[in-house]
């Protein structure tokens, strides 16, 4: 993103499939990176009916939309002009540890 902006260095952009997740997620993201001392520069309420949370931890900010938001507001095709990188979803340690048994 610095190349097309200078609100941050990365955008990450994911859906869900529901409010619910959306929420949970968002929720995940911070209480996982909060336990590395990194905090989002504002809160988000854990019942937050948009379809989109946006936790903005200054260099990267993470656009957790709701699919249908997601295609309305196609952030991918308002900063077209920036790089993108497509991430693999990581695996969870439940399916690890039963590939290991």
């Amino acid at each position: 993103m610095r190349k097309v902006s200078n609100l941050c260095d990365y955008f990450i952009i994911l859906s869900t499939t529901s409010l619910r997740q959306t929420n949970a997620i968002a929720q995940a993201i911070v209480e996982d990176l909060g336990k590395e001392k990194i905090k989002p520069l504002s809160s988000v309420s854990p019942n937050d009916e948009s379809g989109w949370i946006a936790l903005d931890f200054s260099s990267v900010i993470v656009h957790i939309f709701y699919k249908p938001m997601r295609e309305f507001y196609a952030l991918e095709r308002l900063w077209s002009d920036a790089k993108r990188v497509r991430l693999a979803a990581p695996k969870s340690e439940k399916v690890k540890k039963s590939k290991e048994i």
